[in-house]
């Protein structure tokens, strides 16, 4: 696009935003001089399990470390495995017509290697490696690293150990199959590895999960994230809003899923080779999560898809809804460039930009559909939380229509 500056684009959760997160935006920023555009999960993550925070504040976070417009990760994306996750943030990325680069932190640190695996990962040599390993009966994630050590050799195997490298790859992949015009970028990650139980002595850089941890035990964690964000997360804890877990709706998790036939079961996203026949029963004789995820656990079923299964239940998804595409980008928060940003969007995005409740109304059919699955899971979300809140924050808490919720963006 003529007289447009580069437009960088990143993907993150931000479960909460830490020190790690803001030196990847900081870092792409530099070569941004256009802006950048984060696509970051809405009220549910990857892990099967809500955010610590609402979605509101982690995204005005991000503005305050760096971001300049903050597009909402849909949930059938954001509680999805990583090829699904990656494929829904990518796209929508993409569908915005402005983006040139997409930014990532690896444990890998280069890009051409990433590259290649994404690129193996595709081929029909690697679909039929990878059918030879699982009859071996072992996980998919272990069939897939088998696979490509006997195609591209044992140092790109041991890229597909570590969960950065392992989305990194998944982004490639998506743009590849997109045939996208954006150009990957990955920078070395720094700091605690992922779901490191303890913060790195020689810095203040702890994981997400270290954090987590931190915070679900009342334990000093500031140290740990940005002072500007710090202070949003500090005040939500304040007043309640925060840590949301499934502490609080386990026995409503349970109820639901006693009651859902094996039919409905099986219609569940990432439910494959008989998964709802081993869920069924597990339920008959399970009393917590706890119990129930460790009774449907096997060698070919990972701790983390589980979780999803289960959240997907609570929060009424289905496979048939799951496995279509992006249908909308929803603004969560954007600053003076992000509106820039927003103004060239309008000229080339290929998906509706939903700014305001009068652009739900003019969605079509298939998109306020999806939206609506969003209401649905912020209305369950808000279940989740030390002091429960009302259905229908959708509806009301856009940051420039809410600014006592969670601040204004300076």
């Amino acid at each position: 696009m003529t007289n447009k500056p580069l437009i960088s684009g990143v993907i993150a959760e931000f479960n909460p935003l830490h020190r790690g997160h803001h030196f990847l935006l900081t870092q792409a920023k530099k070569s941004s001089p256009g802006g950048l555009v984060v696509v970051m999960s809405g009220n549910f993550v990857q892990r099967g399990e809500p955010a610590a925070f609402y979605k509101w504040p982690r995204a005005m976070a991000a503005i305050r470390c760096g971001a300049d417009l903050v597009l909402e990760l849909p949930v059938g994306f954001s509680t999805a495995g990583a090829e699904r996750f990656c494929e829904g943030a990518v796209a929508m990325l993409d569908s915005l017509g402005c983006v040139d680069k997409l930014f990532f932190g690896s444990e890998w640190g280069e890009i051409r290697l990433l590259q290649t695996v994404a690129a193996t990962l595709l081929s029909r040599e690697f679909e039929a490696a990878v059918k030879e390993e699982l009859r071996l009966g072992i996980s998919f994630a272990a069939a897939r690293q088998a696979a490509i050590a006997k195609l591209l050799g044992t140092p790109a195997a041991h890229l597909m150990k570590e969960p950065n490298n392992i989305l990194g790859i998944e982004y490639c992949k998506a743009l590849l199959r997109l045939g996208s015009r954006i150009r990957p970028e990955t920078i070395q990650r720094i700091g605690a590895p992922h779901d490191a139980k303890a913060p790195l002595s020689e810095e203040p850089i702890a994981s997400a999960s270290q954090i987590r941890r931190q915070i679900a035990n009342r334990e000093p964690f500031s140290l740990y994230v940005p002072q500007p964000a710090a202070d949003l997360f500090s005040r939500e804890l304040k007043e309640g809003r925060a840590p949301a877990s499934l502490h609080p709706v386990e026995t409503a998790i349970l109820a639901r899923l006693r009651t859902m036939s094996r039919q409905e079961l099986s219609h569940l996203p990432d439910i494959s080779e008989g998964l709802e026949n081993r869920i069924q029963d597990s339920i008959k004789t399970s009393v917590s999560l706890e119990q129930l995820i460790s009774s449907i656990k096997s060698k070919r079923y990972s701790h983390a898809r589980i979780r999803r299964i289960l959240l997907a239940a609570f929060l009424g998804l289905t496979n048939q809804e799951c496995s279509k595409p992006p249908a909308y980008l929803r603004i969560l928060a954007f600053n003076e460039k992000g509106r820039e940003i927003l103004r060239f969007a309008k000229r080339s995005a290929t998906l509706p930009i939903i700014a305001n409740w009068n652009d739900v109304a003019s969605l079509n059919a298939e998109a306020k559909a999806m939206f609506q699955t969003e209401c649905r899971a912020t209305d369950l979300y808000a279940l989740c939380t030390p002091v429960k809140g009302p259905c229908g924050l959708e509806m009301t808490c856009a940051y420039w229509e809410r600014k006592d919720f969670f601040g204004h963006p300076n």
